[in-house]
């Protein structure tokens, strides 16, 4: 089983400091500048890096605090040639038969360079500028309805389906997508978990202590199997990795200290009211506090202060995020997908210091070697 490393694309702003909601204008009236804007060329530069480090993927976000993903990635198409784009979609927002029209067209116009990360939501205010009122629960069953039309509008045949919250008639799209594309689905509450043993290819974690992220997969697991089905895993992480466990503990505690306590203030009271369960559990680790942010070996919380969702970073020496990365590699996590500010940056130090290591251990394929002509 391998490990398969993506990156992120930081579609909101990136910059030498912790970047969260806090920094978007729906945040507040006085929104945090960002050092790097996420115009094009930016993002492109950050692609072009993974591409070249040996990432598999990029993982773009979705929402009203960052730019749309499909627009970003499909503009970065022509400025790479392998790596694959994790394009973020939201139910509430899209049509199951239109997201699979346009899956199926990406999925051809890029040669198969398609992942899909179905966010169910987390944030009620969020999901009421899209129009969706639904709960908690309610928003989880509509999900799996949504996954059903979209995997059938993939088939070949023209699907029908009436549901609660879907009713189609001959869903299809032109052409099949091939390869179809991956279905990446998050959540830690019983809703969520169901949803993802049913329909997901990819379950996804936030960055929780290995001990108590074991539990969740083996429930995952365990109702994929009564379904005939084998799920995959992946935990979503920030990385703060040096050449010495004290470089790397140097700079997360700068990162801490740039901090503003009115941002933390704002940050924490926003996260207080969601209905994610994920969040609540990324909050708990830290609970607020800028004190005992180390809550597992490496495993720092101080991110989740200032953004919301993944909240956890690994810091250390290159060694020693390797050493952890196994440990998550030991539970059944196949895919990791990582971020750090910055974000080019970030990508060379670990590409350049933990890539190497696992793939020396044989957690990771070996690149491809060129090909030699006569």
């Amino acid at each position: 089983m391998a490990l398969h490393p993506h990156w992120y694309l930081p579609t909101s702003g990136d910059g030498r400091d912790v970047v969260g909601w806090v920094h978007s204008r729906i945040a507040t009236a006085a929104p945090r500048p960002t050092d790097r804007a996420p115009d094009i060329d930016y993002l492109a530069d950050v692609a072009r890096s993974a591409e070249r480090l040996g990432f598999e993927s990029l993982l773009t976000p979705a929402g009203t605090w960052c730019e749309d993903p499909w627009i970003i990635t499909a503009a970065l198409l022509r400025e790479t040639r392998r790596i694959r784009f994790i394009v973020a979609l939201r139910p509430d927002a899209l049509n199951p038969t239109l997201a699979a029209q346009m899956a199926a067209t990406f999925q051809r116009v890029s040669g198969g360079r398609l992942l899909l990360n179905v966010v169910t939501g987390s944030d009620d205010e969020e999901q009421q500028r899209f129009g969706d009122w639904l709960d908690h629960d309610a928003r989880y069953a509509r999900t799996a309805e949504w996954l059903r039309v979209l995997r059938g509008a993939w088939s070949g045949e023209p699907f029908d389906h009436k549901g609660t919250y879907y009713e189609v008639r001959g869903a299809t799209v032109a052409e099949a997508p091939s390869p179809v594309p991956q279905v990446l689905l998050g959540g830690s509450s019983g809703p969520a978990l169901d949803a993802a043993a049913e329909f997901a290819d990819v379950h996804l974690s936030w960055g929780e202590p290995p001990a108590d992220l074991a539990p969740r997969l083996a429930r995952v697991r365990e109702l994929a199997r009564r379904q005939g089905r084998r799920v995959a895993f992946g935990v979503r992480l920030h990385v703060i990795t040096r050449d010495t466990a004290a470089e790397a503990w140097v700079q997360a505690d700068r990162l801490l200290r740039a901090m503003d306590p009115a941002a933390i203030a704002l940050a924490q009271a926003r996260a207080a009211r969601t209905s994610s369960e994920g969040q609540r559990r990324m909050t708990a680790l830290h609970g607020g506090s800028r004190d005992g942010l180390e809550v597992s070996p490496n495993l720092w919380a101080g991110f989740g202060l200032l953004r919301r969702h993944a909240g956890t970073a690994l810091v250390g020496s290159h060694q020693e995020v390797a050493e952890r990365l196994a440990e998550y590699h030991a539970l059944g996590v196949e895919h990791i997908l990582l971020s750090g500010q910055p974000h080019l940056e970030e990508a060379h130090w670990f590409g350049e210091g933990v890539l190497p290591l696992l793939r020396r251990d044989g957690l990771l394929p070996l690149p491809p070697q060129p090909t030699r002509t006569p």
